[in-house]
């Protein structure tokens, strides 16, 4: 599949850099039957049913950019750049690094009071690193020397402050190890999440811990050739029996967010602990999910290949030409859609 059909033109004026306030204030466009409709994400408890189920992930975004230099080698300190994207213990994460040609396997890299280690290199400024420290005591010198991992299209605009570690996080955040938001629930707030509880819809949580992967453009020309990088999740035994429950009552699981619906479709019905590196493309048939809310995104993205997996790719490019001509905001701070799949 060709990745220039996921193409459009976006004007850089509808790129948010800050959310609304109050959150669900923000504006919902619903894709339901080939018709749109203009409303406020503070109208979804009246687009839902009594014994609905709506799938949050209840990640919680850590300080996981890092500034220091190289050290040890040579009379040289490069300045280093790190984003990390996958835990892989208690003292190795996996990052993406710039400049990663200053950095070679053995070299050390000072981050502030965390020295690092350069384990292996990769592909693409993928890098291994082995911190000195572990565990709890790891997480506590990323509080101290790292910074919210905002996208790339924000900081290279402003920079960033204060109020984005409360707006870049979500008010149920729970569970430490995000490097992005899971943007969709961004705009629930406590208000919201009642009103939908009076209205009779059901919520779950689930865990998956988005990475810096979601923030990478698709290189390649075929979606054949791009390749996901994993991240980690899970789904409790309790969601997937609530989920049964729903369903065979005739109810609907609605996922809050693109990483929820991967998770689910990862899971396929069964409890499930692991990484996930789904790549879910116009063609794939959606096993759990019946609804997703989710933002506006990018063009060529693998997220805008999923919407269009879900909904229909000539549905989303007219529901995307809409929002565009009705100066919906689009991206991490946006505003969003809830999405019905194609008739």
């Amino acid at each position: 599949m060709r990745v220039a059909d996921f193409d459009f033109e976006l004007p850089p004026e509808n790129i948010a850099l800050r959310p609304v306030t109050p959150r669900e204030a923000a504006k919902l466009l619903v894709v339901k039957d080939g018709a749109f409709s203009d409303l406020r994400v503070a109208d979804l408890p009246g687009q839902l049913r009594s014994g609905d189920l709506l799938i949050f992930n209840d990640t919680k975004v850590i300080p996981a950019a890092l500034s220091g230099h190289r050290v040890g080698r040579l009379a040289t300190t490069p300045k280093i750049e790190a984003l990390l994207h996958l835990r892989l213990d208690g003292a190795r994460w996996n990052a993406f690094v710039k400049p990663a040609k200053k950095l070679e396997a053995g070299d050390t890299v000072q981050f502030g009071v965390l020295t690092a280690i350069v384990e292996a290199k990769g592909e693409a400024g993928e890098v291994t690193f082995r911190f000195g420290v572990s565990g709890a005591e790891l997480d506590a010198a990323l509080a101290l020397v790292g910074r919210v991992p905002l996208p790339p299209y924000i900081e290279s605009k402003r920079g960033q402050d204060a109020q984005d570690k409360t707006d870049y996080q979500t008010v149920y955040a729970k569970e430490e190890g995000a490097v992005a938001a899971p943007t969709a629930g961004l705009h629930f707030t406590p208000a919201l999440m009642k009103a939908l509880q009076e209205a009779g819809i059901e919520a779950e949580f689930v865990t998956l811990h988005v990475g810096a992967g979601t923030f990478l453009p698709v290189k390649a020309d075929d979606t054949n050739d791009h390749k996901m990088h994993a991240e980690w999740g899970v789904v409790s035994p309790q969601v997937i029996d609530h989920i049964r429950a729903v369903k065979a009552r005739g109810g609907r699981v609605i996922s809050v967010g693109t990483t929820s619906l991967r998770l689910l479709e990862s899971a396929a019905g069964k409890a499930f602990s692991g990484t996930t590196d789904i790549f879910i493309t116009p063609g794939y048939k959606f096993n759990t999910v019946d609804g997703l809310i989710t933002n506006f995104h990018l063009p060529r993205s693998t997220l805008f290949m999923l919407v269009c997996a879900f909904a229909g790719t000539d549905a989303m490019k007219a529901a995307y030409a809409h929002a565009i001509l009705q100066n919906y905001r689009f991206y991490s701070y946006g505003d969003a859609s809830l999405l019905w799949p194609a008739p």
